[in-house]
């Protein structure tokens, strides 16, 4: 489950202030309700992934014991 800021809050921000956490969240969200979308919608989700781009994707650089690669928002 996600515990974190909600888009009301987060749209008043720029992406680059958004966590990765956040990052990883919304784009997985809106990833899965794309067709429906409307044109507001999608220049989110395009910013989003934009943003992720510029980080150099959500990927940790290397694992330790207690994280794994993968950005988690849980």
């Amino acid at each position: 489950m996600y515990v974190g800021r909600d888009m009301t809050e987060l749209s008043m921000m720029s992406k680059t202030e958004w966590k990765n956490s956040e990052l990883a969240f919304f784009h997985h969200s809106l990833q899965q309700v794309v067709p429906y979308l409307n044109a507001e919608g999608q220049a989110i989700h395009r910013e989003i992934v934009k943003e992720i781009e510029n980080r150099g994707g959500l990927k940790r650089q290397e694992a330790d014991w207690t994280h794994g690669t993968e950005v988690s928002y849980d």
